[in-house]
């Protein structure tokens, strides 16, 4: 057993946020591994997108705040 766990394997993170997600420095490096982590599996298979009930329920629970710019 390992006294700690791997290193997080950033050159394989940045490789995939900048080549396939396109990402911008600040884009990327404003996320967290898991928020990293769920655009990733956006992209394989198996995955369904968001319906458009998934989007209202979303929409409800984050309003976009219209008083700030």
């Amino acid at each position: 057993m390992q006294p700690f766990p791997p290193p997080f394997p950033w050159r394989e993170a940045m490789r995939v946020g900048f080549g396939v997600l396109r990402l911008t420095p600040a884009a990327f490096w404003a996320m967290t591994p898991r928020e990293l982590a769920a655009a990733i599996d956006a992209l394989l298979p198996g995955g369904r997108p968001l319906d458009r009930d998934g989007f209202a329920a979303l929409m409800r629970r984050y309003p976009d705040d219209r008083q700030h710019p």
